[in-house]
């Protein structure tokens, strides 16, 4: 007896054993599965579409969560004549870059972009030198901002500069006021271009405002607004940089219905040889007018008693207006009178339709 109770309790233990190793594996299961379900920080920044901005490839690329706020942005792509006037724009002031600098120079349009003010602003990269300038037409503002080589590459042509030397660019000073007023010729060119760019579809007046160096004072519109930015390469020889010319969509809302036009001259629901056929079948369609001397409201029973040979009065002068319609559509009023055996109608002009 003794026997049989030691080996039904070693049983028993070994029964507790085997249940407390399943647990422990159970639980270190469930802190595993746990842990594998922790997002490490680049796959929160994935998710949020935030990135390194070290990395030149996943810049241009747009994920998660802010691919999602900014689907709903309107696209450049919206406004086909866009395209066009930038298109102008980069040939006319290739033109006006020679002339000014008396070099070789080259512009290329390198994208058209939609997006945030705030994220044009926070991706600029310092120093860049601002230029806010006025759409007198429209009343609102656009942006011009020009990279720091582009800057020190038009003061070195401008000043005399050998070509074959790359433009001195001394780190961490401030512009001077003679590079500003260099530039300023330059921008004023470039809105003169813009300008003239616009003329096939608009007339605008592009009139320099001002130029800043800090972004925050360069603030033309809310953050979250949708603006259009279209980057322009310039190159001269081996000299050269980028200009971006950024304008928010409320600046171009007073001729968006123009922009929206697949070619110049486009006009909407319209075919010039439909119009001609219409006004001529018009010319030849007959239609039945009513003369309406007077409306006069009579009683029923008054209407019972009518007889063959029974007047009407209208209590109307032989000099008042009739009037005729089509349909129940008033159209014309006139004076009535006799021409022979036929009674006729002199037109007055067009009868005011009520209501």
């Amino acid at each position: 007896m003794v026997e049989g109770n030691q080996k039904t309790q070693a049983t028993e233990n070994s029964n507790w054993a085997d249940k407390i190793e399943v647990s422990e594996k159970a639980s270190t299961t469930t802190d595993s599965a746990a842990e594998s379900k922790i997002l490490n920080q680049e796959e929160i920044d994935s998710l949020l579409g935030y990135h390194n901005d070290d990395d030149s490839e996943y810049r241009s690329m747009k994920t998660g969560v802010r691919a999602i706020l900014n689907s709903s942005m309107v696209s450049y792509e919206r406004l086909p004549m866009l395209e066009i006037v930038f298109d102008r724009l980069i040939r006319l002031m290739a033109t006006s870059l020679r002339n000014f600098t008396q070099d070789n120079v080259e512009v290329s349009l390198e994208s058209i972009e939609s997006m945030r003010f705030g994220e044009y602003i926070d991706a600029l990269t310092l120093p860049t030198l601002l230029t806010v300038f006025k759409a007198e037409e429209w009343d609102n503002y656009g942006l011009i901002s020009l990279d720091s080589s582009l800057v020190y590459s038009i003061v070195d042509v401008l000043l005399g500069g050998r070509r074959g030397t790359a433009a001195m660019r001394i780190e961490g000073r401030p512009y001077t006021t003679i590079e500003l007023n260099l530039i300023k010729d330059m921008i004023q060119l470039v809105l003169s271009d813009l300008s003239t760019a616009f003329d096939p579809i608009t007339t605008v007046n592009f009139v320099y405002d001002r130029t800043e160096t800090n972004p925050r004072f360069a603030t033309i519109s809310r953050m979250s607004n949708a603006v259009i930015v279209a980057r322009l390469r310039i190159d001269m020889e081996d000299r050269g940089g980028k200009i971006d010319l950024m304008i928010p969509y409320a600046t171009l809302e007073p001729i968006r219905e123009l922009l929206l036009q697949m070619f110049m001259g486009e006009r909407f629901g319209r075919d010039a040889i439909w119009e001609n056929h219409l006004m001529e079948q018009l010319w030849d369609t007959d239609i039945e007018l009513n003369a309406v001397m007077k409306d006069v409201e009579v009683k029923f029973g008054e209407i019972s008693n009518w007889k063959a040979g029974s007047f009407l009065p209208l209590d109307m002068a032989p000099h008042d207006d009739i009037t005729l319609l089509c349909g129940d559509v008033p159209l014309l009023t006139g004076s009535m009178g006799r021409k022979g055996k036929k009674v006729v109608i002199r037109i007055k002009g067009k009868a005011e339709k009520n209501g």
